[in-house]
């Protein structure tokens, strides 16, 4: 005897009542609906995977407000919002497109104390 025998179901005959029923019943809910969005919080380890900067630069950036704050969940347990954390990045991925972000100015080479720049000979 295989499962579907067993069932209460077949065991009825089939008809169209019997599947008008079914289709009427209403299954129990197994999660509550959520009022409030899903929100992902991921902490210092995955942020260092997404964002490849050092920690000094992202406390100093959140501390200038140019990087999403972090918040505590714990005493001993920050996270981050990862959609203001991938909000961030495609902002900063925007503002590179299209040359808004400032280049760091190239060092001047000739104040270096160590291996000075040797000076060129005159052709």
């Amino acid at each position: 005897m295989n499962r579907a025998d067993r069932s209460p179901l077949a065991a009825r005959p089939n008809d169209d009542s019997d599947a008008n029923e079914l289709h009427d019943m209403q299954l129990p809910r197994l999660v509550a609906p959520n009022t409030l969005p899903f929100r992902r919080t991921i902490r210092r380890t995955e942020l260092r995977q997404i964002v490849p900067l050092a920690d000094t630069t992202i406390y100093d950036m959140e501390r200038r407000g140019e990087f999403p704050r972090r918040f505590n969940l714990t005493a001993r347990c920050v996270v981050w919002d990862l959609t203001e954390v991938e909000a961030w990045l495609d902002a900063r991925r925007q503002a590179s497109d299209s040359s808004q972000l400032k280049r760091a100015p190239s060092p001047d080479v000739r104040q270096r104390k160590r291996r000075p720049v040797k000076a060129k000979p005159a052709s």
